[in-house]
């Protein structure tokens, strides 16, 4: 992961476009791509989304949307310093606090 964040950063610094790489324009750029994501699947029956990946073309287009995602993401955490994977195992042990197992007598059942 570490090493996708330096690529990424590698990369816009040689294009001089790290003052443009502030949380705020991240953040935005991420949610566009994901944007651009869920518009690949928006007028599909849930029975065509899930056959996405079964053409081509599609699937491609989805690809290189998860990949802006991701890229757009890893920027972000770069950027603010968030390590994506430790805040994201400090998110799932939360809910799983929050969200126990159904017959485990708590609240949520």
């Amino acid at each position: 992961m570490t090493g996708l964040q330096q690529r990424l950063a590698r990369f816009a610094a040689e294009r001089d476009w790290g003052q443009y790489h502030t949380p705020k324009n991240l953040a935005a750029a991420l949610s566009v791509e994901a944007a651009e994501l869920v518009e690949i699947f928006q007028w599909l029956t849930p029975e065509q989304s899930a056959r996405v990946m079964a053409e081509s073309a599609s699937a491609a287009r989805v690809e290189d949307e998860v990949a802006d995602v991701l890229a757009y993401l890893l920027q972000f955490c770069h950027v603010v310093g968030v390590d994506p994977l430790a805040a994201l195992e400090a998110k799932i042990e939360r809910n799983e606090t929050r969200f126990p197992r159904p017959g485990t007598g708590h609240s949520m059942e």
